[in-house]
């Protein structure tokens, strides 16, 4: 589980919630409803993980675990 910050808002215009995860450059998700939107983001979140592991790029720490 990663406790990175997710951001959700109503796209009045899509029609869709949009979830971001600042931390995470581009990792966004939408849905419907606000329940099926985090579970999207959350698999996004995964997948961001995952090919920037394999392409050996950098991945911020969450801001929870950031030491000031």
């Amino acid at each position: 589980m990663y406790k990175y910050e997710i951001i959700i808002n109503w796209s009045k215009q899509d029609q869709v919630f949009i979830a971001k995860v600042p931390e995470l450059l581009g990792c966004i998700a939408h849905s419907k409803t606000q329940e099926e939107a985090i579970i999207n983001i959350k698999e996004a979140m995964e997948l961001w993980i995952d090919k920037t592991k394999e392409f050996g790029d950098f991945i911020p720490q969450p801001k929870s675990l950031q030491v000031a």
